[in-house]
């Protein structure tokens, strides 16, 4: 029952956030930082997420088969190759990675 609560509060207090957010007048919106802070977060908690998830094994640090997956996406942004490319890039080499055993 716990779990439900915990549930029923989280949903609450995410639609609250959400409500905060489009109640805030257009005059704040309108700010050249707020701005630039709303296009920047998303892409820094996406970084946070991949990185989070690509480098750590619960309390530990690894690179694996992911670390190089996620190397050859890197490779292939700088080489400007289209995003289907990269996502294909870095899944063939991981799954490279991870057959030849690492």
């Amino acid at each position: 029952m716990t779990v439900w609560i915990a549930i029923a509060l989280t949903a609450v207090g995410c639609y609250l956030v959400k409500y905060l957010g489009l109640s805030a007048p257009a005059g704040v919106l309108e700010r050249p930082l707020v701005k630039r802070l709303a296009a920047l977060l998303p892409v820094a908690l996406l970084a946070a997420l991949t990185a989070q998830e690509t480098f750590s094994d619960g309390p530990h640090l690894m690179l694996d088969a992911k670390a190089a997956g996620v190397a050859a996406a890197a490779v292939a942004l700088v080489l400007r190759a289209p995003f289907l490319l990269v996502v294909g890039v870095a899944v063939a080499v991981t799954a490279g990675v991870r057959a030849l055993g690492g």
